[in-house]
C-alpha cells in the first residue's frame, strides 16, 4: 500500500560521501572492539586503521574481519557538511587547535542531520499529510541551525530542539498506525530472535523494538514504523521494505538481506547482500 509520495530527492541529500568528509566518524567518536570495531578508542583519538588520506587502511576487509560495527555506520551526510560547509575543507589535521571544536561539531550536527532526516521522510507520509507545514517548520529551523558558526552550533540546546522533533515523529506514527488500524498484527509484542518469514507486517509499529536475529524472509512492510529500531542480524532477505516508515541505512547496514530485497529508494544495498 502506498504510503510515500514519490519524492525522493528529499532524503537523497542524507547520502555518505566519504570522499569529501575527513575522517570524522574514525576519529570523534569513541567505539570498542565488542561492538565490531577494530579497537577500544576513546572520543577525539583516530582509529588507528585511519590513513593520513582519510581513508580506512582496512575498508575492503571489514566483512572477512567481522567489523559490523563499522558497516554498519552512518552518519547521515553530516560529516561531508561539517567538513566542506562549515569548515571550508579545513580538518581536526591541519588545524589540530580547531580539533576539539571540530569534532563537538560533528557530534551536534550528526544529531540534527538524523533528526531531519526524519522530518524530510515525515513531509512525504501520505497519512501526515496535515502536519506536513509544522513539519516544514522544524526543518527550516534544523537547516538554520545546521549552517550556523560553530560557537553557535556548540551553543546549541539540542535536548530542546529533539523534544519539538520528537512530539511531531509520535504524531506522525500515530497517523500511520490510525492508516492501517485494520492490521492483523497489534498484538505482537516480542521480536528477539522469532520466526516471522511470509508474514505481512504492515502497519506495525516497530519502534525501538529489538529486531536482532529476527527472520523476516519474504515480508512485507508497508507503513511499517522502525523508528529506533534494533535490526542487528535481523533478516530481510526477499522481503519488501519499499514502503518501510523511517527506515536508515545503518539499519539497513547492520542486517542482513539479499539482492532480491526490495529498499526504498534512498538507500543502497550493503556490500554484505549478495
Amino acid at each position: 500500500m502506498k504510503v510515500h509520495e514519490k519524492n525522493k530527492e528529499r532524503l537523497e541529500q542524507f547520502k555518505v560521501d566519504c570522499s569529501k568528509c575527513s575522517g570524522l566518524c574514525c576519529t570523534a567518536l569513541f567505539f570498542s572492539k565488542i561492538d565490531g570495531f577494530p579497537e577500544n578508542k576513546k572520543a577525539g583519538k583516530p582509529c588507528t586503521k585511519l590513513q593520513s588520506d582519510y581513508r580506512c587502511k582496512i575498508h575492503h576487509e571489514l566483512e572477512k574481519r567481522n567489523m559490523k560495527g563499522c558497516i554498519g555506520y552512518d552518519c547521515f551526510g553530516a560529516g561531508q557538511h561539517v567538513t566542506q560547509y562549515i569548515y571550508k575543507g579545513e580538518t581536526w589535521q591541519t588545524s589540530q587547535e580547531q580539533s576539539e571544536e571540530i569534532f563537538d561539531v560533528f557530534v551536534i550536527i550528526f544529531q540534527l542531520y538524523q533528526m531531519r532526516y526524519f522530518l524530510e521522510e515525515s513531509k512525504i507520509i501520505i497519512p501526515a499529510k496535515e502536519l506536513w507545514s509544522d513539519i516544514q517548520n522544524l526543518i527550516n529551523e534544523n537547516e538554520a541551525l545546521c549552517n550556523s558558526t560553530p560557537q553557535s552550533i556548540r551553543d546549541i540546546d539540542i535536548e530542546s530542539y529533539r523534544n519539538k522533533v520528537n512530539i511531531i515523529l509520535k504524531q506522525v506514527c500515530n497517523y500511520i498506525i490510525k492508516f492501517f488500524k485494520d492490521s492483523d498484527n497489534k498484538d505482537i509484542t516480542e521480536f528477539l530472535g522469532r520466526n516471522f518469514k511470509k508474514r505481512d507486517m504492515s502497519g506495525l509499529d516497530l519502534g525501538m523494538k529489538l529486531l536482532i536475529a529476527s527472520n523476516f524472509d519474504s515480508c512485507i512492510f508497508d507503513g511499517t514504523v522502525f523508528l529506533g529500531a534494533d535490526t542487528r542480524d535481523t533478516n530481510f532477505s526477499n522481503s519488501d521494505l519499499r514502503e518501510a516508515v523511517f527506515l536508515t541505512q545503518r539499519q539497513i547496514n547492520s542486517a542482513k538481506g539479499n539482492r532480491k530485497t526490495k529498499l526504498p529508494g534512498h538507500l543502497d544495498y550493503p556490500v554484505t547482500w549478495k
